[in-house]
């Protein structure tokens, strides 16, 4: 790509952000903000005009841009905070706790998982995980997301699973087990798993919550023989759980912002 092109690129992109940011433009005005000549400014939003990205009011001839201009940012939310947002914080916490980190968000009736600290922990003996589907039933990531939605999407979330043959589980079959089991994460503030899903570690698990909704977990992993439940709530589940909070508080802010923007 020459400088021109690159110049023009950045031009083009600079103008989208202008007009995302106000309800209309004239192109002068456009011009005058971006410091783009008027002459270079009419003819970008030409170009973005015939690529279906912004559009001009044939009654005010102010550009505004179209909801093709919204196509730029599907897929982008998530990977936007995941990268921005939980990925640092995940990496600070990991310093502290060492024990590795998996943040993990309901997809398709199972617990996959986005981001991993496992590669970077001293006392991993998991690798490869980022992209696996885990059994939502059995882990505490799963068990977290139960606890802590809505009653309405744990209705729903069980109801799914109820009819696929592959995640049947005990407690699908015991309503009051189940509901003791998710009234005790909720007391205890996070997920747990003692057995079942690996039978050589344990976990807890912190919800992310957005909204009224859990928009994820974040799940800390130990070798099962190294401490007990009640040791890892004790020394662990208080930094685990202010650290979902705060990748939450961040994930809010940034969506007022962009609402605001």
């Amino acid at each position: 790509m020459t400088t021109d092109n690159v110049r023009s690129l950045q031009r083009g992109l600079s103008i989208l952000q202008v007009l995302n940011r106000h309800s209309g433009l004239k192109a002068g005005q456009v011009a005058r903000i971006t410091g783009i000549p008027r002459p270079t400014t009419y003819r970008l939003l030409e170009t973005l005009e015939s690529l279906g990205f912004v559009a001009r009011g044939p009654s005010d001839d102010a550009w505004r841009p179209t909801l093709q201009a919204k196509s730029l940012s599907a897929g982008f939310r998530e990977e936007f905070w995941v990268a921005q947002i939980a990925v640092p914080r995940m990496l600070h916490l990991g310093e502290q706790v060492l024990w590795p980190l998996d943040l993990v968000a309901f997809h398709n009736f199972r617990m996959v998982v986005r981001e991993s600290t496992h590669a970077v922990s001293p006392y991993s003996i998991d690798h490869g995980m980022v992209g696996r589907g885990l059994p939502i039933l059995e882990t505490s990531g799963g068990r977290a997301f139960l606890a802590f939605s809505p009653e309405s999407e744990r209705r729903h979330v069980l109801a799914g699973l109820a009819k696929r043959p592959q995640d049947d589980h005990p407690l699908l079959h015991d309503p009051a087990g189940l509901e003791h089991l998710l009234a005790s994460c909720r007391e205890r503030g996070v997920g747990y798993r003692t057995e079942g899903f690996n039978a050589h570690t344990k976990s807890i698990s912190a919800p992310v919550t957005v909204n009224g909704r859990v928009l994820s977990c974040l799940s800390l992993i130990w070798i099962g023989s190294a401490m007990r439940l009640e040791e890892a709530l004790e020394q662990h589940a208080p930094m685990l759980i202010g650290a979902a909070n705060d990748i939450a508080a961040e994930i809010a802010l940034a969506d007022r912002q962009s609402a605001t923007g």
